[in-house]
């Protein structure tokens, strides 16, 4: 009797303890959060930012010294913030899955004071008025702390500023996160570079049901242009126009209703050939064989090239003859979350700032496998990154120069081979040509511009025809063979009615 008392109250001790325990902890997390000057509420891309937890094996070892996540990213913000800026900074961090996901979540009144959509996205918002200015101070180059606009590259800060929005240009309210092109990660024993390098890979019967796109209007639209125009985009007379640039950017964001209605004939077209639109599943189909080619965004190219490879399974990344999408994700501040605050303000664009700075753009580049709009400035860090990533070994034969000028050169120059790197041949057609794509597909990569309202409407209301059944698409002979099924099942139905009666009668 006396051990099963003292056995309950053993029990009854241990879960008092353990429940204080849990409340300390709660209460001490509390404690952080009231404690704070100021809390930030940040809201990113699922898996998109450094957790650490690092093994050591994984440290890089660049030759101006190790880099290696321990703590996650936020966490590092946190106590750099206050080391630097005299404040408890709290960071409430988010995720979501999709651009549109994000936007639901706003219009249903979630608050956040920084998030970071795409390209198209963030334009949205600027039309709506939901974004609040950088601040001058995030511009000045004397401030040491100010890493996103000593380290930004040309290339990047040169899209930036030659944009805009209702007179507004993208870099008063944006700063650059991610970058990338698309293009088709594909099986090289399956089928030919020159096949995956061309949006008809879509409607090329030899794949049937072995080709996957993205699930979303726009990728979509895009590719699907790249296709139907692609006579005119590999044209010489069009590549040589003097205002090539801005005449590729107007065909790929073409959005007249006949332009829409040949989208929608050929989605609708070659949906059949596809194995599936997909959001994710892309990458694993491809990792495990059940497709040869996915159109894919290149940082997503990236990790399925890695995960495919650590199974000895070699995947290569082609970019469309035509046209690629040059996309990127970037930091905005909303005015509904910082109202104002000028604490909040500085935190957001010390956020910015911070994951800006080349050793944390390190961490997330090698974390997220996406290529950060970050190339450095005097830092050349991030260029020793790309170089410990993929440059050649010393005894390497088969090699190529590689210029990566028009992303880290002031001037897009590279006399001196300062930008320069010497590469294994093979790399050109995988990881590296996605993360860092050549001059020459940058010279015809465009941008997706935001459609407004009226537009969106169009392309949207296409869209739900290409992935829905369309009563339109319905041949004459089968609405004729429903007619007459209609008409015998009446008349069937009234000639057994008469006889019930008769035999009621």
């Amino acid at each position: 009797m006396h051990q099963r008392y003292f056995a309950k109250a053993a029990l009854l001790l241990a879960v008092v303890l353990l429940f204080t325990s849990f409340a300390s902890d709660v209460a001490a997390r509390t404690a952080k959060s009231y404690d704070a000057d100021v809390v930030l509420r940040v809201c990113n891309w699922e898996e998109y930012i450094d957790l650490g937890d690092w093994d050591e094996e994984e440290t890089i070892d660049l030759e101006s010294g190790d880099i290696i996540g321990v703590n996650d990213m936020v966490t590092d913000f946190e106590e750099w913030y206050l080391e630097n800026y005299g404040k408890r900074v709290k960071v409430e961090y988010s995720t979501f899955g999709t651009n549109e996901d994000l936007y639901n979540m706003l219009t249903l009144g979630d608050v956040y004071d920084l998030v970071c959509p795409s390209e198209y996205m963030i334009m949205k918002l600027i039309t709506e008025d939901q974004i609040e200015m950088l601040s001058e101070h995030f511009f000045d180059q004397n401030d040491p702390l100010n890493y996103y606009i000593n380290g930004v590259s040309p290339y990047i800060r040169n899209i930036f500023e030659t944009h805009d929005i209702n007179g507004v240009t993208w870099d008063k309210c944006a700063a650059g996160y991610m970058w990338g092109v698309t293009g088709f990660v594909y099986n090289p024993d399956e089928l030919t570079e020159e096949e995956a390098s061309t949006y008809h890979l879509l409607e090329n019967r030899d794949y049937f049901r072995q080709i996957t796109v993205k699930d979303n209007v726009r990728d979509s639209y895009f590719m699907a242009l790249g296709s139907l125009k692609s006579d005119l985009l590999t044209s010489d007379a069009f590549q040589n126009d003097p205002d090539y640039g801005m005449r590729l950017q107007d065909e790929m964001n073409d959005v007249a209703p006949e332009t829409i209605a040949r989208v929608q004939d050929y989605l609708q077209d070659i949906k059949d050939n596809l194995y599936s639109f997909e959001t994710d599943s892309g990458k694993a189909d491809m990792i495990t064989g059940k497709v040869v080619a996915n159109y894919q965004w290149s940082g997503d190219a990236v990790y399925t090239m890695d995960q495919a490879e650590e199974d000895d399974y070699y995947l290569n990344f082609a970019v469309p003859e035509e046209v690629t999408n040059v996309y990127f994700d970037g930091w905005v501040m909303l005015k509904n979350g910082i109202k104002e605050d000028p604490a909040k303000k500085e935190a957001a664009e010390a956020f910015i700032n911070f994951i800006s700075r080349p050793d944390n753009v390190i961490r997330n580049m090698y974390y997220i496998g996406y290529t950060s709009t970050i190339a450095g400035g005097e830092d050349a860090r991030i260029l020793e990154y790309v170089d410990w990533c993929y440059g050649a070994e010393e005894d390497e034969e088969e090699t190529v120069d590689y210029s990566l000028a028009y992303f880290f050169s002031e001037d897009g120059e590279d006399e001196e081979g300062e930008y320069t790197l010497t590469v294994p041949e093979e790399s050109m057609h995988r990881q590296l040509l996605a993360q860092y794509p050549s001059g020459e597909i940058i010279d015809r990569a465009s941008i997706m511009v935001y459609f407004n309202a009226e537009q969106n409407e169009l392309i949207n209301r296409m869209w739900v025809r290409v992935r829905c059944f369309n009563i339109l698409d319905v041949p004459v002979w089968a609405w004729i063979l429903l007619a007459v099924a209609v008409i015998a099942g009446v008349g069937g139905w009234i000639r057994h009615k008469q006889n019930q009666k008769r035999e009621w009668a």
